[in-house]
């Protein structure tokens, strides 16, 4: 019927290479990685293939079930997976996203890893027990004994999904069991304890609000031990082979992905092993926190690149009012901002993930940058990426708002990056702490943003402000958000104007430092070459 003609719709987004971002390969070279490229491409290839997006939705659509007791009444506490989530699973583990890099000795080698985590957007769920496993290598390292007992299977590139005795399987993929509902983000309010055994073992009881992922092989968590707040490694199945005594209460109805299940646990006489020294569990799981902060900000910066595209293939393809919405001015600054705020959070990622690759290899000034550069970025970045999403999803009108097109899939997860860790007070607080403890941590960062001085007027105006901002410590605290804002803003456009087309540093700074623009994107100032921060949004 001619009632029932379909025109004037955008075609599906089809096979491309999610990996095709300037801005990303550009920084991958920079940051040493340029041998993982070959990689990159294959991968961002596979994550844009029609075949493995719709992976990422069954996967989505299917949400996990949880199995507390079997037929016969005995407790199983198993969350069972639709397929797909282990099929994604486990192209993420062959391609090193996990814990892979630990293992491997190249410079680059956490460059390479943070831009294929950025590039492997098919799901969200299922890297977050990805992110965890990369996470937990560094702070079980504080007991060599237990890191070298369970590290081999956690870089292992091999994905072996079951409730098994550890040492059997090819590959095992961590978890972490920090909050409890009392707390959140508090974790010094935790009541869980954990009473030692007399052999090296403790004994835990208590509960954990939020576990994501229970179907992990190991977990650590944080528990209130004679000496204190410490940190212990609790294996899902214990060496002999019996299941260790963690009950699943619930998952969780949560906002954002139903790939990845989040669960409500308690222990109930379960065997944990100190990690690190006790009484000192927030030391411990310091480092642990610095890598889940750079995976809240390449996630949140995946989440952007991932909507803008989306936002500007409809755009392409769209037409209204005689000609497409890509050469409708209005609907050209709203995507130029967008496409502004993504290359300007990939490039300040990208740095981090580089500061992070020389860290680990002993480069204490990288390793201050690296410090509070994740506060900063963590702090802003994650929460630029709801608004960014939204609007990219408005750019669709109605059909962003249907689950069929993923935009609404991303715009859900969104919000995620700026909660998970510690949301956004945290992140600020913490700067500051991290200054008051460590000051060459702030002369790091000067150090790195003054490379960009005296290239722009309005870069230099806004870095007197930040200096002026520390010229005063009275009421501080009230100031951090303000702050840390102002350095995530100072960070990227530095390394915008260093490293960006000068059109997209000339609109960064013009819009977020010079101020020259509305609360709301699409409002970038007149006399900016919108036409060459379009040309690096195209893909295919």
């Amino acid at each position: 019927m001619a009632t029932h003609e379909v025109f004037n719709q955008a075609p599906p987004l089809g096979d491309h290479d999610t990996s095709e971002d300037p801005a990303l390969l550009e920084a991958v070279v920079r940051e040493g990685a340029q041998w993982a490229l070959p990689e990159l491409h294959g991968l961002g290839r596979l994550a844009g293939s029609q075949e493995w997006r719709e992976e990422g939705r069954r996967a989505e659509r299917n949400a996990p079930v949880l199995r507390t007791h079997d037929r016969t009444g005995h407790r199983v506490d198993e969350v069972e997976y639709d397929p797909a989530y282990h099929r994604v699973m486990r192209v993420a583990v062959e391609h090193g996203l996990h814990g892979a890099p630990w293992a491997d000795d190249r410079p680059g080698a956490h460059v390479a890893r943070a831009a294929k985590f950025m590039a492997w957007s098919v799901d969200a769920g299922h890297m977050c027990p990805i992110s965890m496993t990369y996470a937990v290598v560094p702070a079980l390292r504080a007991e060599p004994a237990l890191a070298a007992t369970w590290e081999p299977g956690l870089t292992a590139r091999e994905y072996d999904f079951g409730l098994r005795a550890p040492a059997t399987k090819r590959g095992l993929i961590a978890g972490m069991s920090m909050t409890e509902k009392q707390g959140g983000s508090d974790v010094r309010a935790n009541t869980t304890t954990a009473q030692p055994l007399g052999d090296g073992r403790f004994r835990l009881d208590g509960h954990k609000w939020f576990t994501s992922a229970p179907m992990s092989d190991l977990f650590l968590t944080l528990a209130q031990a004679p000496g204190g707040l410490s940190c212990v490694l609790v294996p899902r199945v214990l060496p002999d082979g019996s299941r260790n005594q963690l009950r699943l209460m619930r998952l969780k109805d949560k906002l954002g992905n139903r790939s990845n299940a989040s669960s409500e646990i308690e222990y109930e006489g379960a065997e944990a092993w100190l990690v690190g020294e006790e009484g000192r569990g927030v030391r411990t799981i310091v480092e642990m926190v610095n890598m889940t902060r750079l995976d809240c900000v390449i996630g949140s910066a995946s989440a952007m690149r991932s909507a803008l595209v989306q936002a500007a293939h409809h755009a392409r393809h769209r037409s209204a009012f005689g000609k497409s919405l890509i050469d409708q001015p209005l609907m050209r600054n709203v995507l130029a901002d967008l496409a502004v705020e993504s290359e300007a959070a990939t490039v300040a990622m990208m740095r981090l993930a580089g500061a992070n690759d020389r860290a680990v290899r002993g480069d204490e000034t990288e390793a201050a940058l690296r410090r509070v550069g994740l506060a900063v970025t963590k702090y802003f970045i994650c929460k630029r990426a709801p608004m960014a999403v939204g609007e990219a999803l408005e750019c669709l009108g109605g059909n962003g708002y249907i689950e069929d097109f993923d935009l609404a899939r991303i715009y859900r997860e969104a919000p995620l990056m700026s909660i998970w860790e510690g949301s956004g007070n945290v992140a600020a607080l913490d700067l500051l702490r991290a200054i008051g403890r460590e000051p060459a941590t702030l002369g790091a960062f000067f150090a790195e943003v003054e490379l960009a001085a005296g290239t722009d007027h309005r870069f230099d105006d806004a870095l007197a402000q930040l200096k002026k901002e520390f010229g005063n410590l009275e009421d501080v605290e009230l100031r951090a958000r303000r702050i840390a804002e102002l350095m995530a803003l100072l960070l990227q456009g530095s390394l915008l104007l260093r490293h960006a087309p000068a059109a997209v540093a000339d609109a960064f700074c013009a819009s977020r430092l010079g101020g020259d623009r509305g609360s709301v994107f699409g409002t970038l100032p007149s006399g900016l070459d919108l036409d060459a921060i379009l040309d690096r949004t195209q893909v295919g």
